[in-house]
């Protein structure tokens, strides 16, 4: 969280204005974090509940030790046993209270004496970790915890916009008739494509200053379905095209990671409802999307089911299945609501998932990574980028085409892990190339036709 400190005016000591003098019992330094009352008290709410979700764990492996050593005596340790659980379900339940009253306390007077005017995903680090809390738990996070959950909405300057045309024109002075959409992964933000941009150029203004497009950056919470976040970016990309301060006639997309997912959800329920913004999708462009589902997030879930074998290490199962539904969603590449709505994804780790169609009239560009530098190399083809696997990426399955890309719309960047696939120069030569490609077969058609 950004700290600011604010000190009192020029006392005569020969300091100038504004400046914080250490040690010093003339200039009164405060110190206030860069977030809102409200954040700061659901924060504290959150710490509380965490808290209490450890201690039920550690009381739950204490009964199944205390059990086993109890099971031997049978009826003649029943006394006991009952003494002693009695004894230790108070003190675990006390420690829970404490601990969730000192959450509650903690939040509330934290955030009457150091809490700032601005959110704390006005600044990147704060942006960044509510990302992140989002990610894990944005699933649950209900009214009293509703300051932490994000929105999903268009962003500028670290803030939500509305999606009105005086507001559009107001934020995007220079807006063109082709909108480049950027759509970001699990755990991050819409800073997350100016990823090094010291070192290569974003992708954003290279369409921008290339191809006249004019990027538009969104921020999500990642722990929800991927297909709830697909209702909701179909919703937006109605709303953003109709109040765009001019004619949108083509769009972009671009996806990181379960951004590739979530658009591909946004397009069949845009196709569904007849969306007129589905007409204006020129191009989309999945970046290490897991189509096929990530073999980390497969491996949590058979983890879980691991540790539900013994009763010590069964209260550990829903650390492993308490993360979000969006991670969940992960593990196969669920994209609709058909898919995980009768399955139970903490005890059920089939893949449930349904063949959903490409957009139509679009050209979908897969792009994947690997840390090898030869994406051919058979290490390279087996960790991927170290999240996802080229397979997955390309909709590939034991040899099978199983997702409608076509070949010629996919390339493989060796040397470079998941999150160099943001911004990377490599990545950027292979968007290109496949824009210049199309754009090309365009011509060569037209021409024909001619």
């Amino acid at each position: 969280m950004a700290l600011a400190a604010v000190c009192c005016q020029h006392d005569g000591s020969g300091q100038m204005p504004g400046q914080v003098v250490l040690a010093s019992a003339a200039c009164q330094v405060r110190w206030r974090w860069q977030v809102t009352p409200a954040e700061l008290r659901a924060a504290g709410r959150l710490s509380g509940q965490f808290f209490s979700r450890g201690v039920s764990r550690v009381e739950l492996v204490h009964q199944a030790i205390s059990g086993r050593a109890f099971g031997p005596l049978r009826q003649a340790g029943a006394p006991a046993r009952r003494v002693h659980d009695v004894v230790a379900g108070g003190v675990y339940a006390a420690i829970r209270g404490a601990g969730l009253a000192t959450g509650v306390v903690g939040g509330a007077v934290v955030s009457r004496f150091g809490a700032g005017g601005q959110s704390v995903s006005a600044a990147p680090g704060g942006n960044l970790a509510l990302s992140a809390v989002n990610a894990i738990a944005g699933d649950r996070l209900g009214t009293d915890l509703a300051p932490l959950a994000i929105s999903m909405a268009v962003r500028v300057a670290g803030h939500d916009i509305e999606l009105s045309p005086r507001q559009l024109a107001s934020d995007f002075p220079a807006a063109t008739p082709r909108l480049a959409v950027f759509v970001h992964g699990l755990a991050e933000t819409e800073d997350s494509w100016q990823r090094r941009h010291e070192v290569s150029v974003p992708y954003g203004q290279r369409l921008q200053a290339d191809y006249g497009y004019t990027p538009v950056y969104l921020r999500y919470n990642t722990g929800r379905h991927v297909s709830a976040n697909g209702h909701d970016l179909a919703d937006l990309l109605s709303a953003l095209t109709a109040a765009w301060p001019t004619e949108v006639t083509e769009v972009l997309l671009v996806g990181h990671s379960m951004g590739g997912l979530v658009i591909r959800s946004a397009c069949h329920y845009g196709e569904q409802r007849s969306a007129a913004w589905t007409q204006l999708v020129r191009h989309v462009f999945y970046l290490g999307a897991p189509h096929l589902g990530a073999p980390a997030a497969r491996a949590a879930g058979f983890s879980g089911l691991a540790l539900g074998l013994l009763a010590e290490t069964r209260p550990f199962v829903s650390l492993v299945n308490g993360s979000s539904a969006g991670i969940k969603d992960l593990r196969y590449g669920y994209l609709l609501d058909d898919d995980w709505a009768d399955c139970d994804q903490d005890s059920c780790l089939r893949d449930h998932r349904r063949r959903t169609p490409l957009l139509a009239g679009a050209n979908h560009h897969v792009i994947s990574a690997t840390v090898t530098a030869d994406p051919s190399h058979r290490v390279g083809a087996l960790v991927g980028d170290l999240l996802v696997q080229p397979a997955s990426a390309h909709g590939r399955h034991g040899g099978r085409q199983v997702i409608g890309f076509a070949a010629k719309s996919g390339r493989e960047v060796g040397g470079a892990h998941h999150f160099d696939l943001l911004n990377h120069a490599p990545v950027w030569a292979a968007m290109r190339g496949l824009l210049e490609s199309e754009q090309s077969e365009t011509q060569q058609a037209e021409t024909r036709q001619a």
